[in-house]
């Protein structure tokens, strides 16, 4: 787990980065993960741009009761044990799920795949405060990025402007 803090016109943008265990390991260590991630999450100022994005293990499915947390374009048919976590964690927090949120074709939405080729999960996740969701443009996935791993970059498109630096450089779009 780790997170950088980006400093805005408007606000800061903390973006935390998780890594949640895999299904085989025990309910133990994953409480134990979803603890440290409510702690850290905790800390961070409410009035920031808190963004939780990783690879959570998690498949979430689209059921009616949960659209406005994690919208309609899941790719699975039931929820595993992580996906509930997430569930329960972005409800807890105010959060929304932006990596089901957006229409996009399969191929873009999948962000883990086996080494046969055969299996494809969306199993990676952005989370972000319901108070800045229109904030975000646009979250996908991008194939063909030679980083030698099993999962897919995941590209979120976020409106925020950065400050000028002291060398008068211009603003950047996040």
């Amino acid at each position: 787990m780790s997170y950088i803090v980006l400093r805005g016109n408007w606000c800061n943008i903390i973006v935390l980065n998780v890594h949640a265990a895999t299904k085989e390991e025990s309910c133990d260590s994953k409480d134990t993960f979803c603890e440290e991630v409510e702690q850290v999450f905790y800390h961070f100022p409410k009035y920031h741009m808190n963004i939780v994005l990783g690879d959570f293990n998690a498949k979430v499915e689209g059921e009616n009761i949960f659209k406005l947390i994690i919208g309609n374009e899941s790719l699975h048919q039931d929820s595993n044990e992580n996906g509930v976590r997430i569930v329960n964690f972005a409800t807890s927090k105010n959060l929304v799920n932006n990596s089901m949120i957006f229409l996009h074709r399969n191929v873009h939405k999948y962000t883990w795949t086996t080494h046969d080729g055969k299996t494809h999960n969306l199993i990676d996740h952005i989370l972000m405060d319901r108070r800045w969701y229109s904030s975000i443009l646009n979250v996908r996935s991008v194939g063909g990025v030679d980083c030698n791993a099993d999962h897919y970059l995941m590209v979120a498109k976020v409106r925020e402007r950065l400050p000028v630096n002291k060398q008068g450089a211009q603003k950047f779009d996040v």
